[in-house]
């Protein structure tokens, strides 16, 4: 099967940053800090580029030293990018945040690999990475969403339990409605990158039912661990 993708010219990539452009200037109109999105633009563009360098390397090397680093820096980057909402990152929250992206992120990424994927061998970094990426992404994004509400529960003077379940509750809100929305308003990512390069969409649906359980099942697991060890050792909201 040839490859359906086709190359984009650096002259029409440029033309997909209107839409960036509009939102910035909507910033601007309403008198709001437009340097965030900018400034979250440039980040966004400088660090694509410097990741597709580095994953053509690692792609080529296939070394699972690599690929360990690759996932210790995703877990990492993941725990500490959760934590900003809160405010200063102390060493005790950053410990509980890792802690809980990592165990719930490796056990699912395992899962997927070894038990649905079977790769052989397992470090296969054209798979591993890329599903790593987005269980890590998944799981980052739940933690931070379950801190910042558990702690705006919490300064509202509502019992722990209350805090916590309705923490764990708006955290999982994006994905219960990307449930509700796959297929119906939208074709997620990997199904809609499976398809463009030509893939049967049957056989994308398998892949994308895949990537949405793990997805759902990170979420899920990283919030509760986070609000329950935040909670154990007290390290709810900013200090």
């Amino acid at each position: 099967m040839e490859d359906a993708l086709t190359t984009i010219p650096l002259s029409r990539l440029a033309i997909s940053l209107v839409p960036v452009a509009v939102a910035l200037a909507i910033f601007v109109r309403w008198s709001l800090s437009a340097w965030n999105g900018l400034y979250a633009t440039l980040r966004m563009l400088i660090q694509l580029v410097a990741i597709g360098y580095a994953l053509s390397y690692i792609f080529d090397a296939s070394q699972p030293y690599l690929v360990l680093i690759v996932l210790l820096v995703m877990m990492g980057a993941a725990a500490w990018i959760a934590l900003r909402p809160l405010g200063p990152r102390t060493m005790q929250r950053l410990a509980v945040a890792v802690a809980a992206i990592a165990v719930s992120g490796i056990a699912t990424l395992a899962l997927v690999t070894q038990g649905v994927l079977v790769l052989d061998p397992w470090y296969e970094p054209r798979t591993i990475i890329p599903l790593a990426g987005m269980i890590f992404s998944a799981a980052m994004n739940a933690v931070s969403l379950a801190a910042e509400r558990q702690h705006a529960e919490l300064a509202a003077n509502h019992p722990p339990r209350s805090a916590r379940s309705t923490a764990f509750d708006a955290a999982m809100i994006p994905q219960v409605n990307t449930l509700f929305a796959v297929g119906l308003v939208a074709l997620p990512g990997m199904m809609t990158g499976q398809i463009l390069s030509g893939v049967e969409p049957l056989l994308a649906v398998r892949y994308q039912i895949m990537v949405m359980a793990m997805l759902f099942g990170v979420s899920g697991m990283s919030a509760a661990m986070y609000l329950v060890l935040a909670e154990r050792f007290g390290v709810v909201g900013p200090r």
